[in-house]
């Protein structure tokens, strides 16, 4: 991962967590998925994001998010590095396969990387 998209990762993660941390739910998933587009091609930032997606899960008592988590990373920890699904904001009530565009602030930072 290159050092600016390292930073706009981070950045987002940092986001959520200070919003998880304050009972925003909404906004820390908003922040997490926007982390997941940026992170899904590499392993350990892709399964962090679909971790904090768990934690919100769990806190709203959302079986489809937790159960949804869980399997997502279980599949990043494996197949993050064969393909992922361009865009896809890694949510449990979005298709897991589905490639979805990517916000327009991200396309400069994710073409710079060889993956995308």
């Amino acid at each position: 991962m290159h050092t600016t998209l390292r930073q706009a990762y981070e950045r987002e993660m940092a986001a959520a967590i200070e919003q998880y941390s304050n009972h925003h739910l909404d906004k820390a998933f908003f922040h997490l998925e926007r982390a997941h587009v940026l992170g899904q091609s590499f392993t350990i930032p892709h399964a962090r994001a679909h971790w904090g997606m768990l934690k919100i899960g769990w806190r709203r008592r959302d079986f489809t998010e937790i159960t949804g988590q869980i399997v997502r990373i279980l599949g990043s920890l494996v197949f993050t590095w064969i393909w992922v699904p361009t865009g896809n904001t890694g949510g449990a009530h979005v298709p897991p396969f589905a490639s979805m565009p990517i916000p327009e602030e991200f396309r400069g930072l994710l073409k710079k990387d060889d993956r995308h």
